[in-house]
């Protein structure tokens, strides 16, 4: 299964955060034979991600969306897929409830901007983030099987709702048989290239499907 995964905010872009997002959904969905395409990491703004969603869904039966869904106004991702899949914005009781649980439990004081965050598109299904006061939203083209799934980016955010609700329910929705191995092994005393040419026989004699990776560290 193609994967293409979209990290969204202005602050990756100037270097004041930096995205763990896609590294860890990677190695939580590669021992299951899915595999990320592409990664693209764009600014919250309504023009590029209408353009990095165009792009992903020519090559990507799903894409997965991080961050942009903040409460405040320079968070236009909701806004933006509203606009993609259709719909309209209406408040979820059960994210209503979900917020303030959150809060509750936080002993924070729950604010209009906050609570505006469950308004959500009428044309997404629901997940709810029981960490987090951003819920995630799982879109499906009407044309064709291809889903997003647009998740909070606060990184123990991400990790929790994909590994509990969104990749069980992707596995369901694209059952596999097939997986894909990796193994590793640590080599020292040589160098990146001289290994390469010790075991340029072996590697050239790898089925299709096969090969080594090089990492120096």
């Amino acid at each position: 299964m193609k994967v293409s995964v979209i990290v969204i905010g202005d602050e990756l872009l100037i270097g004041q955060v930096v995205d763990t997002n896609s590294g860890f959904l990677a190695r939580t969905m590669a021992p299951h034979g899915w595999e990320i395409n592409d990664v693209a990491v764009i600014a919250d703004s309504p023009s590029e991600i209408r353009r990095a969603v165009k792009d992903a869904f020519d090559r990507s039966d799903v894409i997965l969306t991080t961050g942009g869904l903040g409460p405040t106004r320079d968070d236009l991702t909701k806004q933006t897929l509203c606009e993609i899949f259709g719909g309209s914005l209406r408040e979820d009781p059960s994210v209503t409830a979900n917020i303030r649980e959150v809060f509750r439990k936080r002993g924070l004081s729950l604010n209009a901007l906050t609570a505006a965050q469950a308004l959500v598109p009428t044309s997404c299904r629901v997940i709810q983030n029981p960490v987090g006061t951003a819920p995630v939203m799982w879109f499906e083209t009407a044309s064709s099987r291809k889903i997003l799934v647009a998740m909070p980016g606060v990184p123990f955010e991400t990790e929790h709702c994909f590994s509990n609700y969104v990749f069980p329910q992707l596995l369901e929705a694209f059952p596999r048989t097939d997986v894909l191995a990796h193994r590793t092994f640590v080599v020292a005393g040589t160098t990146e290239s001289a290994l390469a040419m010790r075991l340029s026989g072996f590697e050239q004699s790898l089925p299709d499907g096969f090969h080594l990776a090089y990492l120096c560290v």
